[in-house]
């Protein structure tokens, strides 16, 4: 169909049918897929007066490639992306506005995943640049769960001079980069970052050279982070949650034993008192075989 796009999969379809059903031109169902899920996102449809049609998995396949599409497809009236005119006009009406710019951003599996991210955070838009960066297809729209039918994309040219357009128009600018990768040997210049507690070289590498460029346009210092055995950051999962408060019952368990010396800890499924005499015995190492792993990316 012209002037469609194609979307799959049972959440960004029923998301669409819910939010905004005047997009979507027809709904393609799998002939063998009659579970809940599926009959909801029918009588959706016949509720807003969708088309709906039932197809071959084998046509489906077909049509779409060899994708995950779980027997649900729709032909839908794209969100019209926005120009970097339409960002600045949509600022003057949003009090303290909240944007997502990513720069190298290329699997879109990732900008997907980036877009849910700014759609439960309440961001006006992501802005992505228009070459060498993953853009908004079916993929994208699936992993985004619905978010890239809500959540506007604005592709620029110049992803700097945006960066310096928004700053002019009062907006903070923080940039944030976690990973500490080194660069190709000669591919950029380096300078050595001093080194850690534990007497080891740093090298600062890309995230340094970010830091540099995007202070020179921004209200807040940036700091670079260097990734040590464990990167952990965001939102606490269940399984966080839960394991806190298992540690944290049997950490108050032991004060009312009376079961002093010893420190809580988690072996296979179950947490155990260790005694602090057994958990600073020897030095606890990492393998040496996930730094020859490692070292392919961060030298």
């Amino acid at each position: 169909m012209k002037n469609t796009e194609t979307i799959y999969g049972v959440h960004p379809v029923r998301v669409l049918l819910e939010r905004h059903p005047e997009r979507v031109v027809a709904i393609r169902l799998a002939d063998r897929r009659d579970d809940p899920r599926v009959r909801e996102i029918e009588e959706l449809a016949r509720k807003h007066g969708r088309p709906v049609q039932r197809a071959d998995a084998n046509a489906l396949k077909h049509s779409l490639g060899d994708v995950a599409h779980q027997g649900v497809v729709a032909e839908i009236s794209p969100l019209p992306p926005w120009s970097e005119d339409d960002l600045l006009d949509a600022l003057q009406s949003v009090k303290d506005p909240l944007l997502l710019a990513l720069d190298g951003v290329q699997d879109p599996h990732n900008l997907g995943a980036c877009l849910r991210t700014a759609d439960a955070c309440g961001a006006l838009a992501v802005i992505v640049p228009r070459d060498r960066a993953a853009q908004v297809n079916a993929t994208v729209r699936k992993v985004a769960v619905g978010a890239a039918e809500t959540t506007p994309v604005v592709a620029v040219t110049n992803l700097v001079r945006t960066l310096k357009l928004l700053k002019e128009a009062s907006l903070w600018i923080v940039g944030a980069d976690a990973e500490g990768a080194k660069p190709a040997e000669g591919s950029m210049e380096l300078r050595k970052g001093g080194t850690d507690e534990f007497g080891h070289e740093r090298f600062t590498g890309v995230a340094d050279q970010l830091a540099q460029e995007v202070e020179k346009r921004i209200n807040k210092e940036v700091r670079v982070t260097v990734l040590g055995h464990v990167q952990r950051g965001g939102t606490p999962t269940a399984y966080d949650r839960v394991l806190a408060t298992r540690f944290g019952v049997e950490a108050m368990d032991a004060v009312h034993q009376g079961d002093f010396g010893t420190m809580v800890a988690l072996k296979g499924p179950d947490i155990v008192r260790v005694p602090l005499a057994d958990a600073i015995r020897e030095l606890k190492t990492v393998d040496r075989r996930i730094y020859d792993a490692a070292s392919v990316f961060f030298g």
